[in-house]
């Protein structure tokens, strides 16, 4: 809980808006391969994770297609089925056993009811988000898979180490096969 506090300071919370919003979270545990949102179901719940790994993904004719990854002091969600309360497209799978703090939608929403500052918060992460998927979108079209991954070393080296080599070669849009050989000739 301390590093869901840490971040709730960082992001402008007085110590009592703090004890009020993670007084609406839960500590849960999801064991490496556990599911926190699964496609087809309404996800109903936002986490902050403490500690873990999680792989975003979609099934295309049999395949998993990772979209997303995210790790420590990341939130997790299936974000149009939170806002819209529909079936999700993606699951979010536990990549090694974690720790996350949770929280319902029901108690999310009461919360930017409740503590004007939380309203403001949840846009900024709605902009977040928003700035992170056109980001991708822009360099899945625009870049070339060389390109991509010379990015990821960059911005977010430490995927490299923690993601295993298939669920990055589905992000950067190439095949396990063609990542080695990138891999190979970067180096």
């Amino acid at each position: 809980m301390d590093i869901l506090r840490e971040f709730l300071q960082e992001s402008g919370f007085d110590a009592g808006e703090q004890s009020s919003i993670i007084g609406q979270f839960h500590r849960r545990e999801l064991s490496k391969g556990n599911l926190f949102a699964q496609a087809g179901r309404v996800c109903d719940q936002l986490a902050f994770v403490e500690k873990g790994l999680f792989q975003f993904f979609a099934d295309r004719d049999g395949d998993e297609i990772t979209t997303y990854t995210a790790g420590t002091a990341d939130f997790v969600v299936s974000l149009g089925s939170f806002l819209k309360q529909q079936p999700s497209r993606e699951s979010i799978r536990a990549l090694t056993d974690s720790v996350l703090w949770s929280i319902s939608r029901q108690s999310f929403n009461q919360l930017r009811q409740t503590i004007p500052s939380f309203e403001l918060f949840y846009m900024g992460l709605l902009e977040d988000q928003i700035n992170c998927i056109e980001e991708s979108r822009y360099n899945l079209l625009t870049l070339s898979a060389e390109e991509r991954y010379q990015k990821l070393m960059t911005d977010e080296p430490h995927l490299l180490q923690e993601v295993p080599l298939q669920y990055l070669a589905s992000i950067l849009g190439v095949t396990p096969r063609h990542l080695s050989r990138i891999r190979g000739q970067i180096r």
